[in-house]
């Protein structure tokens, strides 16, 4: 079964190769590979190596990185959100308008900063 790490950075290619315009074969010529291989990879099926991540990031101009752009979202969800946001849902979900007034009085406080008031 493939690793979530490999589907995505082979999601990532395919979305390139992609967007590039780029056939299977012609990738798969700069890399002295047969297409079925950039098949295995862009599947997932197949890991790319390191040394060709680094190949295939000099072909599109990226950087290795690119690879792995939104993969903390998917392997980690919810810890990359902004704990800024989720005081907000938090607070919008009080129901008593006594309370919230308190804790954006709190907030103010603390950080020095006036919360905008529409009332």
């Amino acid at each position: 079964m493939p690793h979530p790490v490999d589907i995505h950075v082979g999601q990532k290619l395919k979305q390139i190769r992609t967007m590039r315009r780029f056939s299977q074969t012609e990738i798969a010529n700069k890399l002295d590979l047969s297409f079925q291989q950039i098949q295995k990879y862009e599947a997932g099926l197949n890991r790319v190596s390191a040394s060709r991540l680094f190949e295939l990031a000099q072909i599109f101009d990226v950087s290795p990185s690119y690879f792995f752009d939104g993969l903390l979202d998917i392997m980690l969800p919810g810890q990359n959100e902004d704990p800024g946001m989720a005081v907000a849902t938090a607070l919008a979900a009080i129901k008593d308008d006594a309370v919230k007034k308190r804790i954006v009085t709190f907030i103010e406080d603390v950080s020095g900063q006036t919360v905008a008031r529409h009332e």
